[in-house]
């Protein structure tokens, strides 16, 4: 077993990690980006050369054995280690030329990046860019991507971050629902309508409370944690919400509403590992990515 410990391939350790840190191995193909049979043929071929059951199945997915909870440290060690060569070599390419992996989220995705994103290829023919649209916090650290655009602080070690300002919010509503419902004129006045909130989260529940509204989730007739999906609704007729006002006041048959309301703004961070982002493509994306941003941004 040991022999087959020292010739063991890295990728069998990645497969491990990813099932481990999931709970299934439908996680931690998604994690991977890979098919669920190739995973488990992965995790197969692991538990065939090294002689040990690592997995357990349970009605909820899959446990760590003992030996697998033995094995799980130093695997994380590994990951880490590889981690930190894959960076140390990432420091050293002095080419604008590669890809470029950007993490934002959904609703900046979609309604931001596009724009920026064609301009960044234009001026820059050598570089190629994945967009990773995505509400999670990205390990920066594994690489999961190269710079990160966030309405939060990253907190992981040896990041470069900078806040660039605030998107501002509004509360918008369908002219569809407003010719149907009436027209709020005060905010006592939107305890009579369909409010879309979100269900999970907590974050437009403090926001209200802080505007001196007392809502409880129960008071959101429509809730959902997704913002594209949230956008589409409100789109929709389905009730009166709180969105970018960017993407709202671009959009036909949207009506902002009680505009002296003073709704907190979404910071937006911009991230990357500290190796990373002295690469000189990615500090390239990096500058072109802060051009970009400013015009739908407040200060910061």
């Amino acid at each position: 077993m040991d022999n087959a410990f020292a010739q063991l391939d890295w990728s069998l350790v990645q497969a491990f990690l990813a099932v481990a840190r999931e709970g299934s191995l439908s996680g931690g193909a998604r994690a991977l980006g890979i098919s669920q049979p190739t995973l488990g043929r992965h995790i197969a071929r692991l538990e065939a050369e090294t002689g040990l059951s690592l997995f357990a199945r349970q009605p909820r997915g899959l446990d760590l054995t003992e030996a697998g909870r033995a094995l799980r440290p130093p695997a994380e060690r590994m990951a880490a280690a590889m981690a930190e060569m894959a960076l140390a070599a990432a420091g050293r390419d002095e080419a604008l030329t590669g890809t470029v992996r950007i993490t934002a989220s959904e609703v900046v995705a979609h309604h931001i990046l596009p724009r920026i994103v064609a301009e960044l290829l234009a001026e820059a023919p050598g570089i190629s860019v994945e967009i990773d649209a995505s509400n999670a916090s990205g390990n920066l650290l594994f690489r999961e991507a190269d710079i990160a655009v966030r309405m939060f602080r990253p907190e992981q070690l040896d990041l470069v971050t900078r806040r660039l300002g605030e998107i501002e919010i509004g509360c918008f509503a369908a002219t569809a629902y407003l010719d149907r419902r009436g027209r709020p004129r005060t905010g006592a006045d939107l305890a009579g309508h369909d409010l879309i909130g979100f269900d999970r989260s907590e974050l437009m529940l403090r926001a209200m409370r802080g505007l001196g509204w007392p809502l409880t989730r129960e008071d959101f007739r429509l809730r959902t944690d997704d913002q594209v999906a949230y956008w589409e609704y409100l789109r929709a007729g389905c009730g009166i919400g709180f969105f970018q006002a960017h993407v709202a006041r671009a959009t036909d048959c949207i009506e902002e509403l009680l505009p002296e309301l003073t709704v907190p703004g979404l910071p937006v961070w911009i991230a990357a590992h500290e190796k990373v982002r002295r690469i000189p493509r990615v500090d390239l994306v990096w500058r072109l990515l802060e051009r970009g941003l400013k015009p739908f941004l407040t200060p910061a």
